[in-house]
């Protein structure tokens, strides 16, 4: 499996959230932010299980473009609920994080060009 991005490239995404937030991101707040955008609540305080489970939003999204999830549906207070339809591959912790910055880019490719 390659999914390789380049580094010019993950660069380029961390300097526009920089720029945009006043702060440099690391994979995990990137994730966040994913998260509250597909919530769609806006920015409010979240308790540390809402968090846990924005990170879960935005995996479960970023993952949906290679065909890992599917939005099953949303609930009833609004959050969505992902279903699990294709094995997720065994990484090393350096292959997941690569695999997840393929995805962020994905995500963020439109917003920002990449």
């Amino acid at each position: 499996m390659e999914m390789e991005t380049s580094e010019k490239e993950w660069k380029n995404l961390i300097n526009k959230l920089k720029s945009d937030f006043n702060k440099t991101p690391d994979v995990n707040a990137i994730l966040y932010l994913i998260g509250i955008q597909e919530l769609g609540a806006g920015i409010k305080d979240f308790t540390k299980e809402e968090k846990q489970d924005l990170l879960h939003i935005a995996t479960c999204k970023i993952l949906s473009f290679t065909g890992y999830y599917e939005l099953e549906h949303v609930d009833e207070e609004g959050w969505p609920v992902w279903v699990n339809i294709k094995k997720l591959p065994t990484l090393s912790t350096n292959e997941q994080e690569g695999f997840l910055k393929y995805h962020i880019l994905e995500y963020f490719s439109d917003i920002y060009d990449l």
